[in-house]
Parts: structure tokens; sequence; C-alpha cells
């Protein structure tokens, strides 16, 4: 990436901030006053908004800030810098190398989170730990790189419904890939494409569907139009709608806080946002549920017995206490927040351990098949696990989709205080209380009627056909007032295609008749399997897709939006089934479909796409590679 086109298209952000009135995306380098050299690393907050980035390998960095706020620049071996910020973009920054003379300092690792540099004219450091150590005035110092995971997606590629009918899923209702793209897109970058996970991009936004009715728990909604990519191709949307449950009606709820104070939460968007978000929580609870705190670095430890939600102070002010230091025990803290919320369960409750971390666990059990071990066992108790995700440079996305996947709950990545109060607010009942769990999706397509299929996402939660009758087998959890969305590409019989691809003959079967096979009036038909939340046998319901497919143009809005999610999430995983994706067309049809949109999330997402579209155009802007 040329700088012209780094600070051109940063340029561009920052004008479209202001024409949609967010704070402008304020960018520049970071350099050393005395010998003019890019400073890597460099760590920059605006004060009072928990906004933070990192600056690159050039010494370049992008943040949102609005004008009169302060952008606060700090480096080891470096004076930290407060500056205020005015109508000056680019803003470039010369920090001054520390000048300090005798400074004791406790080096602590955390994994492959540092790395080793040489760094300011520290005069004497003395390492604590390490005895009789002396260290010339140029001193080795810890240094942050990025060592944030990411699972990798095998993307889904079209089936033959006559060698393969049936498509399999549990469902997932967790929205951490949004947040965590939107971080990526407020700090000039574009995300990895394994960090991009398009089921939960769609499912971060709220659609009208309506309620089940006669008792049953969900509902299940099927609609049918072009696809937006493809006009010869349909797309079929699977919605599902969880009932809802007045406040007052839910049950009373046992949670233990599981924080990770470890010195990798150090950092305004770390703990201090987890601890902000943890009392937003507090406040949404009653005087009938219970709060219990366990925090972990290189130990775990009860800092609150279990606590009537009454007393209100009391459990705010545990929260307050805590401060970030040592390595990351997470395993340790796994543990005890299952062993307190077992001593304390609530029969027909709300038993639930919510851990906040940034996953980056190091001490103890730490590697993704001990901690599936270890939640394998602890689920069977009937606590479940919540995860919410923090921090940048060094989130385990990976081990946190992993724990909630595994631990009968969701799993949501908190960015910024806004998100905090979504998740904690104004989606409360959802995240906290289920309706359904182990549920699970299995579509059967008709070769009569479907000459290939493609479901958008999923991928990690994929299951085997024979899975879908299993009870052993787990599914995804659904929350007081969910819904989940689901989408298939449908290539039409008779269609020509380039999907699903051409095979030679077989040799020892006879070529399989299409036109023999299936009613001709349905396209697909729908099955869902669940569970009560305390529940050890699973119900089926199940709707017929009818082939009564609309133009785009007269589907519902909310199929129009959730399509032109789904096709920004194409367009940055760089899908291989794109096909004519386009950021206009996608942002057009945003546009038009926004609707209500009292929070304003969606429009959010109409800025954040044509920001996304800003830095495709530059050639790769920061794409990150994990």
């Amino acid at each position: 990436m040329k700088p012209i086109i780094f600070f051109a298209t940063l340029l561009t952000l920052s004008l479209v901030g202001y024409r949609s009135g967010t704070p402008p995306t304020m960018h520049g380098k970071v350099y050393d006053q005395q010998t003019g050299t890019a400073i890597a690393g460099v760590f920059i907050t605006v004060e009072g908004a928990l906004a933070t980035t990192q600056t690159d390998s050039l010494g370049r960095y992008a943040i949102s800030a609005a004008i009169g706020q302060f952008l606060v620049f700090s480096h080891t071996g470096y004076e930290a810098k407060r500056i205020k910020v005015g109508n000056k973009n680019p803003l470039d920054v010369p920090l001054n190398p520390s000048q300090v003379s005798a400074v004791e300092t406790m080096m602590t690792g955390y994994g492959t989170q540092h790395r080793m540099a040489l760094v300011g004219n520290t005069g004497g450091i003395r390492i604590r730990g390490i005895a009789d150590a002396t260290y010339s005035p140029l001193m080795i110092l810890p240094q942050s790189v990025n060592t944030e995971s990411y699972k990798r997606i095998a993307e889904n590629h079209f089936s033959d419904p006559l060698d393969a009918p049936l498509s399999t899923f549990a469902i997932d209702v967790d929205a951490a890939s949004y947040s965590n793209f939107r971080r990526f897109i407020h700090n000039g970058q574009l995300p990895p494409a394994d960090a991009v996970r398009i089921e939960e991009m769609i499912n971060y936004f709220q659609y009208e569907l309506a309620s089940p009715t006669g008792g049953e728990p969900v509902a299940i909604h099927t609609e049918l139009a072009t696809a937006p990519w493809n006009p010869k191709h349909h797309l079929l949307r699977i919605g599902l709608k969880a009932k809802s449950v007045p406040a007052d009606k839910l049950p009373a709820s046992n949670l233990v806080f599981l924080i990770d104070v470890s010195g990798s939460m150090m950092g305004s968007n770390r703990l201090p946002l987890a601890q902000a978000s943890m009392k937003l929580l507090v406040d949404q609870l009653r005087g009938n549920d219970h709060v219990a705190i366990v925090t972990y670095a290189g130990s775990a430890d009860v800092v609150l017995e279990s606590t009537p939600a009454s007393q209100k102070i009391a459990i705010k002010d545990a929260i307050d206490a805590l401060h970030a230091s040592g390595s990351t025990a997470g395993g340790a803290g796994l543990q005890l927040a299952y062993r307190i919320a077992r001593q304390h369960f609530i029969k027909d409750g709300n038993n639930r351990v919510i851990l906040a971390s940034d996953g980056d666990f190091n001490v103890g059990p730490s590697s993704d098949n001990e901690m599936e071990q270890l939640i394998a066992k602890e689920r069977q108790s009937g606590v479940s696990l919540s995860v919410l995700g923090f921090g940048m440079g060094n989130l385990k996305d990976s081990k946190m989709e992993l724990l909630a996947n595994k631990g009968h709950g969701n799993y949501a990545y908190i960015d910024n205080i806004t998100e905090a109060r979504k998740a904690m607010i104004t989606e409360f009942g959802g995240t906290l209380f289920t309706v359904a769990k182990d549920v699970k999706v299995q579509v059967e397509f008709n070769p009569y009627k479907v000459q290939a299929y493609r479901l958008l996402g999923y991928e990690n939660r994929l299951l085997e056909k024979e899975d879908f009758n299993n009870d052993e087998k787990l599914g995804g959890d659904m929350g007081v007032g969910h819904t989940v969305t689901a989408l298939y590409e449908i290539v039409p019989a008779g269609v020509e295609s380039a999907y699903p691809g051409d095979v030679d003959p077989l040799k020892y079967q006879s070529a399989k008749d299409r036109r023999t096979v299936g009613n001709s009036r349905e396209v697909a038909t729908v099955k869902f399997r669940y569970k009560d939340p305390d529940g050890a046998k699973s119900r089926l319901q199940q709707v017929a897709v009818a082939d009564t497919p609309v133009a785009l143009a007269s589907a519902s809005m909310d199929f129009r939006f959730a399509s032109a999610v789904a096709e920004l999430g194409m367009l940055l995983r760089n899908s291989d089934f794109k096909q004519q994706a386009d950021y206009d067309q996608l942002i057009a049809r945003a546009k038009g479909a926004k609707g209500k949109d009292d929070e304003g999330y969606r429009a959010e997402f109409i800025r954040l796409a044509e920001n996304a579209k800003l830095l495709a155009q530059s050639d790769g802007l920061a794409v990150q590679n994990y």
C-alpha cells in the first residue's frame, strides 16, 4: 500500500464521517522526534470514548474522534503525548524518547502476545525477579504484536440435491463477528477473511417476524425471492422467531461473573469496558437474582460471594475495585466459576457463568481441545456459559466462539459502550434467558426444482445429516425474543449455471433422473428440532417452501436488508461465490430497506459498508493476516 493511497483513502473516510454526522476518522503517522523514524505499536486512545487503536509497522494510525476530543499517544520508552483534535487531518505526531534514569519494571509474559524490541533511552532499568541484572542505556523491553486468532473457515460450496438432498446445521445467535468487523473498519482496516462469519453479520440485526402461537417456543418463517448478486438464482430466507416473555415473568437468575483481570486486559477497551458492561447488566437484574464474581489472573479467586441483586452498590463496588495484572489462568477461572454456580443452583432458574475476557489463556488448561473437554464436562450440570469478548491485538476469537458454542451460551464481542448497552439492556432477555436449546435446522431440497443450493455462512455450525435426530448432538440456543436468519442461494433446475460444477459420468451407477423426483409445487421442506430449556428429548416442527419466488423489489424489507448484509460479507471474504456482488448495489438496497431503525443499527451498517467500499478500493488497505 503506497502512502499516498493510504492517506487519500483515510481523508475520504474522514469526509464520510463529517457527512454522516459521525466522528471523522483522524489519521496520520507517529514518529521518533529525534530520529524521524516511524514508531510501530503506539497505543492511541480517545479520552472518555473508549476508542483505541495502534500504529502499524509504518507508524500509521486511523481512529474516529470528534473535534474537541483528546487523543493520547503512548508507547514504552517514550513520553506520552495528549493532543486536542482540531481541523488538522492528517495529524502527524512526534514522540520524545523517555529520559528516565532509573526505573524498576516488572515484565510479565503473555504467551506470544509480546515480542522483544530495542527502544528508547531508559538509563539503568532493573528487572524485578532477576538478581544483579545490569543493562546498558539501550534496554530490551516488551512491545506488542498482533496475535489475534480466528478459526479457519472453509466456505460452503454449492451442492446438487440428487447427491446431497439434506443440509443440516445448528442455529447461531452470536453476533460477535459483526461488532468485530465494525472495530476493524473504525480503525481504518478491512477485517481478515476468517473473522467474517456471514451468519453472525446477518443475525446482528433484529427482524420483524410473527411470534409463535399455540404454546410453541419458536415459529418458522420462509421467503423466496431473486438473488441480488445473480438474477438467475433464487435466495431462500429461513427465519426463526423465539417467543417473548415479560421481564417480571422471567425465572430467577444465578449468575457468576467470571472476569479476566490478567495483564492482557490492560487498556481502556479491555477491563474498564468489561467493568462498565457488567455494571449495565447489574442495573437490569431484579431482587430475586443473585450475582457472584470470580476473577482470574495467575490464579482464580472469588472476590464476591453470591449476593442478591438488590445490593447493587455492593456488586458495583466489587466490580470497580478490579485491576489488571499477571498471567492468565482461564481454565482455573472457569472451573471455579462453575463450582460457585453449582453451589447456588436455582432449580428451574437461569444458572449461568458470564465470562468477560480477551480469551488469551496461558496458564493451566488453555488449548481449544482442553477448553472443549472442560466445558463438555461442566455443561451437564445445567449451568450455561455466555462469553463477552474484549480487546484488540490479542483477541482469541476462535477460543471464545468455541467456549460459547460448547457451553450452551452465546458469544458477543464488545468493542464500545454502545455495543455493551445493546447486549446488556436492549437484548437483555435474549442474551441471558433460554427458551429453546439444542436448536437444529435441516432442509431437504427438491431435485425437481433445485439444480444446486448453497448455505451462506454457518460453516462452523454444520452437522451430519444423522445428527439432526440425535439428541446427544448439540445444537444452538435461542433466548427470549431472539430471531435467527439463514440464507440459501438456489440454482433453479434448468438454469444454465456453473454450479454445482461438472463431473464425469459414473462407471458403476446409472445417472439419476431429476425429472422423476419430488413434488412440482415445493422447492424444499424446512425441519426444525429443539428441546425445552430443561428437557432432554427434542421436538420437531416443519414447513414446506412453495415454488413461488418473487422479484427482489417485491421481497420484504427485512429480506432485502439481510441480503445486503450477506452480500457485504461475501465481498469482505472475497468469496469464490460472490458472482456479481457489488458494494454500490448492496449499499443502495440497504438504504432502501432501512425501515424503522430506532436504535440506528441499520444506518450504522450503511456507513460501515460505505467505508468498507473505500478501504477495498484502496488496494486492500491494512488487511490483516492471522
